[in-house]
């Protein structure tokens, strides 16, 4: 089970900390990531990590302004998300894979079928 919470309303330029919470599997070998999806739009991955060695991968549109980290003793993924611009607005999930990794996560295709959290929402206003 994941179970995202951090989202809320917040000004352009603003920062936000999204976390993931993960139980029922190993969470100190498997890779999980944050995507996001604004309306009419596909579910596109953010940022990802793998657990075991923190190897990190961003999209081009948040490098520099998004930071993913895991806690391993928490069963907790983070994402803190500085500068914000209305761009980044949109439902955040995070999901997990065990047999790939962060880059990996990131990229592969939408899968309704995969490991997700019901997400949270962001709000950015100009």
């Amino acid at each position: 089970q994941l179970v995202e919470s951090g989202g809320g309303l917040v000004e352009e330029g603003g920062s936000l900390r999204l976390s993931c919470a993960a139980s029922g599997f190993t969470f100190d070998d498997i890779a999980i990531g944050w995507f996001r999806q604004a309306p009419g739009t596909e579910r596109e991955g953010v940022s990802c990590i793998s657990t075991h060695n923190g190897n990190t991968y961003y999209a081009d549109s948040v490098k520099g302004r998004f930071t993913v980290s895991s806690d391993v003793a928490k069963n907790t993924a983070y994402l803190q998300m500085n500068n914000l611009k209305p761009e980044d607005a949109g439902f955040y999930f995070c999901s997990v894979d065990m047999y790939l990794d962060g880059q990996e996560l990131c990229q592969r295709a939408f899968d309704p079928y995969d490991h997700w959290g019901q997400g949270t929402q962001v709000t950015v206003s100009s």
